[in-house]
């Protein structure tokens, strides 16, 4: 019976966990207000984890806005309509593929950052020292980098997506020949404002809010050993990753579903 057993101890730990999470973000939230004592830590925190992470969303999404381009126009052309190319890649990067692979290169890169920079002080003992000086490390270490995490997220979607379709333009115009007037009124024709531009602002926000959530908990739930910060490191790159996915297909299941 020992498999049931650790079948039931896992579970708990896991409910266990989620519990902790919870009132990790509900005492982060009740933290933001002191933002502005801190705000020159919330700067340095937003450079860490947004401008510091423009390069690989700039690169990522040019790349993946030239591969749009490219697989579409072979797709449309043999429809005859690879003038739709533009809304095609335009619908694809802002409603899908911009919030959801800026989530997931957030996390790999500024998530895991998070996580190892909190669990290390974890493992330093500068949380329990600022405990013991009467330092709130909500306020000083945790709200400013939820914070800095969550407004950085729709930014670097909303870049990711930008370049994706300057990405998509330079493969379908320049180089395969579409009419760019055909491009251009295609795509602001048949891209709502409303229904994708908001739609993949909300995706991305609530992608952010789980994404930075995940990384600084984990770093401050992490065991004090080096090898614990590892395995935080790890969980919160696969997490984000199952929560980013999951969320997307609930999140365009309201949006969209009923279309």
């Amino acid at each position: 019976m020992n498999w049931l057993a650790n079948i039931g101890e896992n579970s708990i730990n896991i409910v266990r966990r989620m519990g902790r999470g919870q009132i990790f973000l509900w005492a982060t939230i009740l933290s933001l207000p002191s933002i502005m004592r801190e705000f020159q830590l919330f700067i340095k925190q937003t450079y860490s984890v947004g401008v510091l992470s423009m390069q690989l969303i700039v690169v990522s999404g040019l790349t993946v806005g030239m591969v749009l381009g490219l697989q579409g126009y072979n797709t449309l052309v043999d429809f005859g309509a690879e003038e739709s190319l533009g809304q095609m890649v335009a619908l694809s990067l802002v409603r899908e593929m911009g919030p959801v692979l800026t989530a997931l290169l957030f996390a790999g890169r500024a998530g895991s950052a998070l996580t190892a920079e909190i669990g290390l002080m974890k493992v330093t003992e500068q949380l329990p020292a600022m405990e013991m000086m009467a330092v709130d490390p909500y306020k000083k270490v945790i709200a400013p980098r939820f914070l800095a995490g969550l407004i950085s997220m729709p930014l670097l979607a909303a870049m990711f997506s930008a370049v994706g379709i300057f990405g998509g333009y330079v493969v379908g115009v320049i180089w395969l020949g579409v009419d760019a007037g055909a491009f251009m009124s295609q795509m602001s024709a048949n891209v709502d404002l409303y229904n994708d531009i908001y739609n993949g602002v909300i995706k991305s926000f609530v992608f952010g809010l789980v994404a930075t959530w995940i990384a600084v908990f984990e770093g401050f739930d992490a065991t004090p050993t080096t090898e614990g910060v590892s395995r935080a490191t790890t969980r919160t790159v696969v997490h984000t990753a199952f929560a980013v996915l999951g969320l997307d297909f609930i999140l365009t299941a309201l949006m969209f579903g009923g279309a």
